[in-house]
């Protein structure tokens, strides 16, 4: 069954959208640690870009890789939250998603110190 959202057209569909987008946003800070964790990284860093980084490409991309982070960060509380939501059992599979989606969040984790440190060196 499909939502009853989904057959909304033109601007109340980019109203809902955006709700929507609102408060998956204010759920992931209220009860995600890592994505709280992850807004205080980037409200250090994105304003950090533009003090130590002249070039806008530069900026750019600094500033890409911490967002690219929190989008990452969402998806993978997405996945916990679907997983909790089928069931609290241990199960092979769902340790199988967690860990993935854990395992994108140290990817872009990564992707940000790497690119930050080759802009920086230059």
């Amino acid at each position: 069954m499909e939502s009853p959202h989904k057959g909304k057209t033109g601007i109340r569909r980019l109203v809902n959208a955006f709700n929507y987008s609102r408060s998956g946003l204010r759920e992931a800070f209220r009860n995600e640690d890592a994505f709280r964790q992850e807004v205080l990284l980037a409200v250090v860093l994105i304003p950090l870009a533009f003090v130590i980084e002249r070039e806008m490409f530069g900026r750019a991309l600094m500033i890409s890789c911490v967002l690219l982070l929190l989008v990452i960060e969402l998806i993978n509380s997405a996945i916990e939250a679907t997983v909790d939501r089928i069931s609290l059992d241990d199960h092979r599979l769902a340790k199988r998603a967690r860990d993935i989606g854990s395992a994108s969040v140290l990817i872009g984790l990564v992707n940000l110190a790497v690119v930050w440190t080759l802009v920086l060196l230059n």
